[in-house]
């Protein structure tokens, strides 16, 4: 599909972020060299009329966006994830995008109900409400289960949301090549790439069954948090294009008059709401990534109830080590730790000074440090860091991109709580503990058990490698060369770790 057609659907967008003034605002974000620039406003200026007007109240890029539709504000919350690709002032006016469009209808959502859970909507619920909240990939209806009487909450796809958003999607693949055969001092933002994350954090967020299954997997991890709450899936009653998740019942996080009045502490919210964000990243390292005050309300018991599973976050437990390091470090104002796990974990190259590179970091942190409680941001600490790195050669991690997006948004939702907290001090303990845990003595023993359990997995396939080798060698007759003596040395080495790992993980057993 990614052919001529998409002409025209470049056209339509190039005029809307014409009329709306969006065009130099996203060009200026991205750098794009001049000859961007003119294709760009040669495919918007001459059809300006063909454009969208759009809500004239919002910033340029918001407004152009939402005009453009589902696929356009959801391409606008992903790059809002990518400060690095489209500049801070940009990213921060996309984080506002609102995903309040216009609702499709009950008699719609009842009818994807049915097609997608094989009975009739009267069977499995007996209230279903007009829809509450409308995103651009969905919208949720309040209802009531029939068999148990429970209050739930039903996602529904939009109908035909797949089709449109493939659509343009195809029409983002078709203006990324352009760039890509057209602008090659533009390829350094690597377009064809940003739209294929794109693609795939769309395709994720269309089958619901994933979303449901992240919902799973961070309530099977944060069980037994306390102070937390999830609402719970129901598996029976959801499938690719319908969720349904218990009622999350509570006074919204952002509303403090609300909080005051039913009695609940902001300042223990405030604490609790970051500690619960740093646990999950670093413990379990899968961690909820759209952590605003719309996705979170306090139960009556004071328990922060979070919802809404379409963006998770995953680092790896390598990652998670380096960043607790990198924390830690930061805390104890030790630049040179922090500098040297940078280089240990090969995100800086190795031919760069290191003790320059710690000089550049103390001159990130100092300033920080040096602010009253209000002031010592850690996600201000990681946006500088980003900067920091990327001078000294350090390629972008997406993965820490969306860790730092989230916590900045994490921080912002406590310091609405409770201006006066000071991060670090709330950081300080959780980042301690999971050091203790991940790269004390206990973890190192841990490391040697899980090394020793998969070396035990050779043990069967051992007999057989030393004796192909030695019958290698019988049949040649001839004397070893030195790649069968290497084959016999691996086999004899292999069968000593193996059995020195089939012991360790017996002794741990026993």
């Amino acid at each position: 599909m990614r052919g001529p057609h998409n002409i025209w659907r470049l056209i339509r967008t190039g005029a809307t972020l014409e009329r709306t003034g969006a065009m130099n605002v996203v060009l200026d974000a991205f750098e794009a060299p001049k000859i961007l620039r003119i294709i760009a406003h040669t495919l918007g200026a001459p059809f300006m009329w063909l454009g969208y007007k759009g809500d004239t109240s919002m910033p340029p890029a918001t407004r152009a966006l939402t005009a453009l539709g589902p696929a356009y504000i959801k391409f606008g919350q992903i790059l809002s994830t990518r400060p690095d690709l489209v500049g801070d002032d940009l990213a921060i006016q996309l984080r506002v995008l609102q995903d309040k469009l216009p609702p499709f209808s009950r008699d719609q959502a009842i009818a994807e109900v049915e097609k997608e859970l094989g009975q009739p909507w009267d069977e499995l619920f007996s209230e279903f409400s007009e829809p509450i909240a409308a995103a651009s990939i969905a919208q949720v209806h309040k209802a009531r289960v029939l068999a148990t009487g429970q209050e739930v909450a039903v996602k529904v796809l939009r109908p035909g949301i797949e089709r449109a958003f493939r659509r343009d999607v195809d029409a983002f693949y078709f203006a990324a090549r352009i760039v890509d055969l057209f602008a090659p001092g533009a390829r350094r933002l690597k377009p064809m790439d940003v739209i294929e994350h794109f693609d795939g954090v769309v395709q994720g967020e269309l089958d619901l069954r994933l979303e449901s299954a992240s919902a799973s997997e961070f309530a099977a991890n944060t069980q037994g948090d306390e102070g937390f709450q999830l609402p719970e899936i129901q598996w029976p009653l959801s499938a690719r294009r319908v969720m349904t998740l218990g009622w999350a019942d509570g006074v919204a996080l952002g509303d403090n008059a609300a909080l005051d009045a039913a009695g609940h502490d902001r300042v223990v919210l405030a604490e609790r709401v970051m500690r619960l964000f740093l646990m999950h990243a670093l413990r379990d390292g899968f961690f909820h990534a759209d952590m605003h005050q719309g996705n979170l309300k306090v139960a009556a018991n004071g328990d922060i109830i979070a919802y809404d599973f379409g963006i998770m976050g995953h680092i790896d437990e390598y990652t998670r080590r380096v960043y607790a390091e990198i924390l830690f470090g930061f805390i104890r104002r030790d630049y040179l730790r922090v500098a040297k796990v940078h280089f240990e974990a090969g995100y800086v190259p190795a031919d760069r000074d290191v003790d320059e590179f710690a000089r550049a970091l103390r001159a990130v942190g100092e300033p920080i440090f040096g602010q009253n409680a209000t002031g010592i941001s850690m996600g201000k600490l990681l946006t500088y860091l980003f900067e920091v790195t990327e001078r000294f050669g350090m390629e972008t991690r997406t993965e820490l991109i969306l860790l730092q997006r989230t916590m900045v948004v994490v921080e912002g939702v406590a310091r609405s709580l409770n201006p006066e907290i000071n991060i670090w001090e709330v950081a300080k303990p959780v980042v301690e503990d999971y050091i203790k845990g991940a790269i004390g003595p206990k973890a190192i023993l841990s490391d040697l058990t899980r090394t020793a359990r998969v070396l035990a997995r050779f043990g069967p396939r051992l007999p057989g490698l030393v004796e192909a080798a030695l019958m290698a060698q019988s049949n040649t007759g001839e004397p070893k060369p030195r790649t069968r003596r290497r084959t016999i040395a691996w086999a004899v080495l292999i069968g000593v770790l193996t059995g020195a790992g089939i012991t360790l993980a017996l002794a741990m057993v026993l």
